[in-house]
Formats: structure tokens, sequence, C-alpha cells
């Protein structure tokens, strides 16, 4: 999951929205995005989907591509 939160992390820097604003639209805890922002935390799904819609971010599931 280290991919999904470092491109949130990414989003999250060049967005225009402080943690206090962040916090405010999803109800995540600031402390929680500091957490996730020095990368000593993590995410629920839940989080992780509030994030992203609060960044404009749309996470989409598929199946992987074999590799030959």
């Amino acid at each position: 999951m280290s991919r999904i939160l470092d491109e949130i992390r990414k989003a999250i820097e060049a967005s225009d929205k402080t943690r206090y604003r962040l916090a405010k639209e999803t109800g995540i805890d600031q402390a929680q995005l500091s957490r996730l922002m020095s990368g000593a935390g993590a995410m629920s799904y839940d989080n992780l989907e509030r994030l992203a819609e609060a960044l404009g971010l749309e996470i989409i599931i598929r199946r992987q591509r074999k590799r030959r």
C-alpha cells in the first residue's frame, strides 16, 4: 500500500490545501495527517477515500497485468 500512500502524500504537497483544511473537510485528525506525511503512519481505506475525494483524486482498483 505504500505506493498509494506515496501518491496521496504527493497530492497533498501539490495541493493548495493545508493539513488543517484537509482535517476539517475529511474529519481526519491533524495528528494522523502529520504521521502520514512523515511516513510514520498508515491510514484506513475509509480515510484514504476521504482524502482522495478532498484532493480530487480517484482510486482505481484493477487486476495487474501479467508479467512476461
